[in-house]
């Protein structure tokens, strides 16, 4: 088992401890530290700046969102990472939701899972660099066909570091992680359990199973664990902290009928739960929404309470799909032993 560090999401700013958490992580030998974006700070930014005063951990982007960027475009940026960083980058990208993709970049969603497997083809062909990119897909044609007609295949003036820069893909549906296990170098989950851990394997071991597939069970990484570590005698307060967290994403996040994020909370056996946070969320009730979540919903997907507490149920989710074990707490002054717990 290994251990990562995730500075997550900005807000209205900058995370406060950030640097701080990335030094750390540096320092103390962790695998990786992964930053994040949705729609206000980028993923890209922060990673390098942060990462700048690093000299061993990966970099990795946790994740950067397809719709942000052309292919192309995020394969530039893979490349001068990785020489930035002297081969650490590790590129984590995702489809994100109708909602984003389609509100905020402008772009059509459809077909996410077959727009993922052109996107990785092109970003692999580029850091390649074995010859001008020429690429005939459904969702991606270079050059592209009509337009001024002076559509140019070109090579990439800059010289790739790695020839083989690895990409992670977030997925939470069991096609998408089948996906992932079968195209990509690692796996990224967001609301994983120790309770659907078992239904997470089966369909990356589809994916594992495909003919052409990049890895084996053996060579494949997954990197997460709990939503977030907060250590606090009271574990009531310590959920109070996380209920909006699980009422967005249970409920706000997307459509009625179209929330993945509802969808594989709700596995972990919170249907009932979920159906009714989503109705008071899209009827404009948050605090009911927040209300409504379970100290034991808060329970399945992150670790609250005491030390002794904290420390047992890391070993539960050391049990589960994940190879390295990704530590999500702000509170920096516990991640020293926190490590220590998952290497234990």
């Amino acid at each position: 088992m290994k251990v990562a560090a995730t500075v997550g999401y900005w807000s209205a700013g900058p995370p406060a401890d950030a640097a701080k958490i990335i030094q750390i992580a540096d320092e103390l030998g962790f695998e990786s530290v992964w930053t994040a974006e949705a729609y206000g700070s980028d993923v890209l930014t922060p990673l390098a700046w942060w990462g700048a005063s690093t000299s061993r951990v990966k970099l990795g982007t946790g994740i950067a969102q397809m719709a942000a960027r052309p292919p192309t475009t995020l394969a530039m940026a893979a490349m001068t990472l990785d020489h930035l960083s002297n081969g650490r980058a590790i590129i984590g990208i995702g489809a994100s939701n109708p909602q984003v993709v389609e509100g905020w970049y402008g772009v059509p969603y459809p077909r996410p899972l077959e727009r993922t497997r052109e996107y990785i083809d092109v970003m692999r062909k580029v850091i390649a660099r074995e010859g001008p990119v020429t690429y005939e897909g459904k969702h991606f044609q270079l050059p592209m066909p009509g337009g001024s007609g002076l559509g140019k295949a070109l090579k990439s003036t800059l010289h790739p570091l790695r020839t083989d820069i690895p990409i992670f893909l977030a997925a939470e549906g069991p096609k998408n992680v089948a996906l992932a296990a079968e195209i990509a170098d690692g796996w990224l989950p967001l609301w994983l359990s120790p309770k659907t851990s078992d239904e997470f394997k089966a369909s990356l071991e589809e994916g594992w199973a495909r003919e052409g597939a990049r890895h084996t069970a053996e060579t494949f990484e997954v990197v997460g664990g709990p939503y977030s570590i907060i250590v606090h005698d009271d574990v009531e307060a310590a959920a109070d902290w996380l209920r909006p967290v699980l009422a967005l994403y249970a409920g706000g996040m997307g459509a009625k009928g179209l929330n993945y994020h509802h969808n594989v909370i709700a596995k972990a056996g919170w249907h009932e739960e979920c159906e009714r946070i989503q109705d008071l969320y899209l009827a404009g009730d948050k605090q009911a929404a927040i209300a409504a979540v379970p100290t034991a919903m808060v329970e399945d997907f992150a670790i609250i309470g005491p030390m002794a507490k904290v420390r047992e149920e890391i070993q539960r989710w050391k049990e589960t799909v994940i190879t390295t074990f990704s530590i999500n707490t702000l509170q920096t002054q516990h991640i020293p032993q926190l490590a220590e717990f998952v290497l234990g």
